[in-house]
C-alpha cells in the first residue's frame, strides 16, 4: 500500500434510489442525470419524485493501483466515492464495494447496506500493487449475473473509478449493467485507455475533472 491520499469534497451529489424519473419536485438525481450527459441547463436535469420503488445497488469499483498515486489521481477520486457513500446511506441503497490493486481484486462490501463505517475505510486507502482491473470486473459480471437471479427487481447501477492504465484490455466482461466510468489519469502524459474501457464496457465515460 502507499499514498496516503486524504478525500475532498466531491460533487457528485445526491444519488436517489429508484428508477429515475423527471419531475418538478424531488432531489436531484446526479447519477441519472450524468448518464444522459453532462447538463447545461435546468431541463437537462433527472429530478427523482418522492415515491416508493424498488430499492437500488450500487456497485463500485475503485482502481487503487500504484499509478493512481500520481498527481492526486486517488486522492480526488475518493472526494467523489465519499459523496456516494454518503449518498448510499441517506438513500439506504445497498452497496457492493471492490477494490483493484496488488495481485487479485477485493471485496469490502457484498451487497450490503451502505453505512457511515465506510468513510473510515476510505480514509485509510491507499494506493499500491498491480491493476487487475480485468479480473475484477470479469469477478462482478459473475456476481451481478447471480446477483439478479436471487434478486430479480433489484435495480443495479455501476460506477468504476480507474486512470485505465493497463498493458492490454483484452476482452471485456458484459456486464449488463447500467453505469459510469470515471476516468482518474492526469498527467502530461496520459494513455487515454479509460475511455476504451468506457466503450468495452458500454457504459458512459466522464473525467474526474468533469464532474
Amino acid at each position: 500500500m502507499g499514498a496516503d491520499a486524504r478525500p475532498k469534497a466531491g460533487r457528485l451529489d445526491k444519488g436517489r434510489q429508484g428508477r429515475a424519473r423527471n419531475g418538478a419536485e424531488g432531489s436531484v438525481n446526479w447519477p441519472a442525470t450524468l448518464l444522459g450527459g453532462r447538463p447545461q441547463r435546468r431541463a437537462d436535469l433527472v429530478y427523482r419524485l418522492r415515491s416508493r420503488s424498488p430499492h437500488e445497488l450500487w456497485l463500485v469499483i475503485v482502481d487503487a493501483s500504484a499509478s493512481t498515486r500520481r498527481h492526486q489521481a486517488l486522492s480526488d477520486a475518493k472526494g467523489v466515492l465519499a459523496q456516494v457513500f454518503d449518498d448510499a446511506y441517506r438513500q439506504r441503497a445497498r452497496l457492493a464495494l471492490l477494490t483493484v490493486s496488488g495481485q487479485v481484486p477485493s471485496w469490502q462490501v457484498q451487497g450490503l447496506k451502505a453505512a457511515k463505517g465506510l468513510g473510515r475505510w476510505l480514509q485509510a486507502l491507499g494506493a499500491g500493487g498491480g491493476t487487475p482491473l480485468l479480473a475484477a470486473l470479469t469477478e462482478a459480471g459473475h456476481w451481478l449475473k447471480a446477483r439478479r437471479q436471487r434478486y430479480p427487481a433489484e435495480q443495479q447501477r455501476l460506477l468504476v473509478m480507474t486512470d485505465g492504465r493497463l498493458k492490454d484490455i483484452g476482452p471485456l466482461p458484459l456486464l449488463d449493467c447500467p453505469g459510469l466510468l470515471v476516468d482518474i489519469e492526469r498527467g502530461p502524459i496520459r494513455l487515454g485507455r479509460a475511455r476504451e474501457l468506457a466503450a468495452g464496457l458500454q457504459v458512459d465515460y466522464r473525467h474526474i475533472d468533469s464532474l
